[in-house]
């Protein structure tokens, strides 16, 4: 059975933290969503390990990753990114992102269109500068913790709506990574809700497969992503806001489907 490793790539503004399994072939690379880590995609990795190497990283600000100062924009991001993924001996590479780390993916491709053998996208943000401001109003606000701890229970309710209930211990593990990320949170969706995702959504390379779950907070914009974009592959896999968590195997089977 195939091991998870972890390791950190050394890139100028600081460390990143990644999960991988090691193989043979293009390797496919992870983008979380916010506020998770590499963890998120651990049930994919397992039903994806014959398809060659994988990596899952830690966006700054999450996980094992280090704290991006000041206030970076989705390029940042993008770019230190497509920095660990040199640092790895990536140059190619399946790119799928989750949400946040779909607009990391979609920017980095945008930016860097040579390393995409394939993209995926689990939630894409096709969203107009109206909507991304009545989003910020309830994704990104942030908390401060409190002596009297009521900002523990004020994250359990914020997971609890986006559907984490489902399974106790992905519950507890994004809690954890809540409170992790309790500033990175707010920079990572402040650099989305800035984010220009549709120009360059529109100009991805294929093949390009678009997944949403019907519960997903995104799934009201499903729609227009698959209207701006009518060669993707579409699918409608389960799992609220935390498809790769609560269904893995559709999940899966779909990227399997679209680079074997």
């Amino acid at each position: 059975m195939a091991v998870v490793k972890c390791g950190y790539a050394d890139i100028g503004a600081g460390q990143i933290h990644y999960r991988y399994l090691g193989g043979e072939g293009t390797p496919l690379v992870y983008f979380h969503q916010t506020a998770s880590s590499s963890k998120m995609w651990l049930k994919v990795f397992s039903r994806l390990s014959d398809l060659g190497p994988q990596y899952a990283f830690d966006t700054p600000g999450f996980g094992g990753s280090f704290d991006a100062e000041g206030n970076p924009s989705m390029t940042d991001y993008a770019e230190w990114m497509a920095e660990a993924l040199a640092a790895c001996g990536i140059n190619r590479a399946h790119v799928v992102g989750h949400h946040t780390g779909a607009c990391i993916g979609t920017e980095l491709v945008a930016r860097h269109p040579e390393i995409a053998e394939s993209v995926t996208l689990i939630g894409p943000v096709p969203l107009t500068t109206e909507e991304r401001h009545e989003f910020s109003l309830h994704f990104g606000t942030p908390f401060t913790p409190t002596v009297s701890g009521s900002y523990l229970m004020d994250n359990w309710h914020y997971l609890d709506r986006l559907g984490a209930h489902h399974d106790v211990e992905l519950f507890h593990r994004e809690m954890w990574d809540m409170m992790r990320a309790w500033q990175g949170r707010v920079k990572s969706y402040a650099a989305v809700w800035e984010q220009d995702f549709t120009s360059m959504y529109k100009k991805l390379p294929e093949p390009l497969l678009i997944m949403c779950a019907a519960d997903d907070v995104l799934y009201p914009f499903f729609d227009r992503a698959k209207e701006l974009r009518p060669d993707a592959t579409a699918v409608v896999p389960a799992g609220a806001n935390f498809e790769p968590d609560l269904d893995p195997d559709t999940v899966a089977d779909s990227i399997r489907s679209l680079i074997s």
